[in-house]
């Protein structure tokens, strides 16, 4: 389609498809959600198709977020179509993905551009990238599987502070918590020499073992949400979900992120 907003390109059984919306810094909105959709889905199929990148045009973002203005135009019925499409048709199926998927994060990767790369098998970040999910800030949580996939990743001490505290990481910080696996001055040239080995072994974050519960955490996580974002639901919200990891099933803590996500977009 002359109107796609999702380039794509085929190199030895890669598969490189690129969000095109530089203007925007690549945001998630409906259109790239539906898009990319649809792209990864048919590839599945695609017998020349062995594994698939995902990146952002430009040098600036490989997503920066999803579209707030678009979801601060819709009402709460078009929210809860969008974020549960986003989840069910994009994120979850790059998890299912039969073919492995490589992020490579070109800039910013925050909020639904992070949460992107989170479903993906394996993150290569170039030295300029930096990655978090600071939707608490806006008094809101991450809604497309942050609170869920992250702890399964890197640990339940570092998602407490990285979700609550709305941080944002350097990608030699990401790094050094195994947030992303490599770095690479041309991302998409790095991954396409991500070895096959590796490729075939490496699980999306939402299929790995859940992380080891952590009450001292917790409780320090909800004294610095106390102290610093009094008055504000989202911190306590996110430490419950991401506490709750160790031992709700992945699909039942999306759905309670979800359900979160969308009251406290509704809320005061």
């Amino acid at each position: 389609m002359s109107d796609s907003l999702i380039h794509s390109s085929n190199n030895a059984g890669v598969l490189t498809l690129t969000i095109a919306r530089p203007e925007a810094l690549n945001a998630l909105n409906a259109t790239v959600i539906s898009q990319l959709a649809e792209a990864i889905e048919n590839a599945q199929t695609q017998a020349d198709v062995q594994v698939i990148i995902l990146t952002g045009s430009g040098e600036k973002a490989f997503v920066a977020g999803a579209d707030i203005k678009e979801f601060a135009d819709f009402n709460a019925k078009q929210g809860k179509q969008l974020a549960q499409h986003g989840q069910d048709h994009l994120f979850n199926r790059i998890e299912r993905s039969t073919k492995p998927v490589i992020a490579a994060i070109n800039g910013f990767a925050l909020g639904g551009g992070l949460e992107l790369a989170l479903a993906c098998h394996v993150r290569i970040a170039s030295e300029n990238a930096r990655m978090g999910l600071p939707e608490v800030s806006l008094g809101v949580i991450p809604g497309y599987g942050g609170t869920q996939r992250l702890p399964r990743l890197v640990g339940m001490a570092h998602a407490l502070e990285m979700i609550p505290q709305a941080k944002i990481l350097s990608a030699q910080a990401a790094l050094s918590i195994g947030l992303i696996d490599g770095l690479g001055d041309d991302v998409v040239a790095t991954a396409l020499a991500v070895e096959r080995h590796v490729l075939e072994t490496a699980l999306p974050p939402g299929h790995r073992a859940p992380p080891a519960a952590d009450p001292n955490k917790v409780a320090a996580a909800n004294n610095i949400a106390r102290r610093k974002a009094r008055g504000i639901d989202a911190a306590r919200i996110a430490i419950e979900l991401i506490a709750g990891t160790s031992d709700v099933p992945l699909n039942d803590g999306l759905a309670r992120e979800r359900e979160e996500f969308l009251r406290l977009r509704q809320s005061e």
